[in-house]
């Protein structure tokens, strides 16, 4: 069977996320001329919404035993690669790109302008200073394959070819902005075992109107309790968003593994304590004190200076017994305790988790006893390559993510 027109290239990189791009470039400053194909009018899309916005670069976090603890049951499966190009390379990486990286909270590092474009920018110049070949707006309709080794890529009537392939097209998360899971498909056609994905971080859904109520409110510190059918299962510190849908925020994400499975089992509640630093009897006194000095104003008017910034209207929806035109010199003991408990332990109901249309990571792919983690070959094809969220692999967010990344990448770049 003829072919229309032939491509010849060292290598073939399909996607232009965070790890194809580093594919693509590190095996292009190897000298191998590069082909990179992106479905996409864009190259890296997730990467522009990581962090919201700012990138989520890495976890700053240099013992590697300790940071693939993060990775559940890959962890045995990433001492190789991550010995090979772990979190200091991509400090150092990033520097010599004249990006500089900067470390915040729970140790996230982000890039010192903070703004998510300029890591794109910087991995373009890579590619670019690498000579690398780059098509936008091609769709990979099939890959092509014969006797154990992939022999092209077919995008519309063109099939390009190459001596060694790289699938970093990334998973099943984040559907609504259009990103489909296309390399699982071609996968499991080529034979590899693919575990279907689910939505591993994500946000809640709940049936509580107070929450609905403020969407966009964000509060930075924050402690949830998660119950199953009553009974206290775990808690959680950290910030919480407010959403038109339920809860999400990183504190919510970084719980939603957990909570997916007590909702297997049964009914899941929680509690939000809204002053996890400071006990009822302490909380109290902080009432009163702004109680007195505030007499003769009305309780929805003092409200803001006693409960977090922007949940006043919500507040007031919870406390039924209280009328907000009430006169602080009016408001009994008895409703300063409701108060005191309600902000200890605001009511929530969930009622599942969102599905792949908002998950900012979905677990599933390849299953890690078929590729060779130290190459990131493929264990099928000698010349198949495949990297990031194609991998089965479960992290928290927090730049877990990106890290994989950059080292699947790298290795891959390198080995093609």
């Amino acid at each position: 069977m003829s072919r229309e027109i032939k491509y010849d290239f060292d290598v073939i990189v399909v996607g232009g996320g965070a790890s194809g791009m580093m594919a693509a470039g590190f095996a292009a400053s190897s000298g191998k001329k590069v082909l990179l194909l992106e479905k996409n009018r864009e190259l890296a899309q997730k990467v522009k919404m990581t962090g919201g916005g700012r990138c989520n670069i890495t976890n700053a976090e240099y013992d590697n035993h300790v940071l693939l603890k993060n990775y559940g049951g890959a962890e045995q499966f990433l001492y190789s690669p991550f010995s090979q190009f772990g979190v200091k390379d991509t400090f150092t990486f990033f520097e010599k790109l004249g990006l500089p990286l900067v470390v915040q909270a729970r140790k996230r590092a982000f890039p010192h302008t903070e703004k998510a474009i300029d890591v794109i920018k910087a991995l373009e110049k890579f590619m670019h200073d690498g000579g690398v070949n780059i098509k936008n707006n091609s769709t990979v309709l099939k890959v092509l394959k014969e006797s154990g080794k992939i022999t092209g890529i077919k995008v519309g009537s063109k099939i390009y070819t190459a001596r060694s392939y790289i699938l970093s097209t990334g998973g099943i998360s984040r559907t609504a902005d259009g990103f489909s899971g296309d390399g699982f498909n071609w996968l499991r056609d080529l034979g590899h075992k693919v575990k279907a994905p689910t939505p591993t971080i994500v946000p809640l859904a709940v049936k509580d109107s107070w929450i609905k109520s403020m969407p966009g409110v964000s509060l930075s510190f924050m402690k949830i309790t998660f119950y199953l059918d009553g009974v206290k299962k775990f808690s959680k510190t950290g910030k919480v968003l407010f959403t038109h849908f339920g809860l999400s925020g990183p504190l919510i994400l970084n719980s939603s593994t957990q909570v997916a499975e007590l909702l297997r089992a049964g009914i899941v509640t929680a509690k939000i304590d809204a002053y996890p630093d400071t006990n009822e009897a302490e909380l109290e006194k902080r009432i009163i004190k702004t109680f007195d000095e505030n007499k003769n104003k009305l309780f929805k008017n003092v409200l803001d200076d006693i409960v977090p910034h922007g949940t006043v209207d919500a507040i007031i929806s919870l406390l039924k017994n209280i009328d907000p035109n009430t006169k602080i010199h009016s408001v009994t003991k008895e409703n300063r305790k409701q108060i005191v408990i309600l902000l200890k332990a605001l009511p929530v109901s969930i009622t599942g988790l969102m599905g792949f249309d908002r998950a900012v990571i979905a677990d599933g792919g390849v299953e890690l006893e078929e590729v060779d983690m130290k190459t990131m070959r493929s264990k099928l094809y000698e010349n198949l390559y495949i990297t990031g969220d194609l991998l089965h692999i479960n992290r928290p967010s927090g730049g877990f993510s990106l890290q994989l990344c950059w080292t699947t990448g790298y290795i891959a770049g390198k080995n093609a």
